[in-house]
């Protein structure tokens, strides 16, 4: 499970750096880039949707994919969710 959240946290940290750099060329302001930077994180319709593939194809190690996923859903969507919401409460105060 340590690995599983260490591999979800790495891919979060990268897709956050993603969105950092595609919003660089944008007229965003720093809040409205760390808003995407947070409302990206929730991952929850891609592993539901494809989680379970590599498991029935009989992938190896499907079963630690779906784990994986089935994590991450798990772990991004309510964390996701509620920094969406403090985030929205934070920067709409200080607009």
């Amino acid at each position: 499970m340590a690995n599983g959240l260490l591999v979800i946290l790495l891919g979060l940290i990268f897709r956050s750096v993603g969105v950092l750099a595609a919003t660089l060329a944008s007229k965003l302001d720093l809040r409205e880039r760390l808003f995407c930077m947070i409302s990206y994180l929730p991952k929850a319709t891609v592993q539901a949707a494809v989680g379970d593939i590599s498991l029935a194809m009989g992938v190896a190690y499907g079963d630690v994919i779906l784990s994986v996923s089935v994590l991450s859903i798990l772990t991004t969507a309510p964390v996701g969710a509620i920094g969406i919401r403090l985030a929205t409460r934070r920067f709409a105060k200080s607009s």
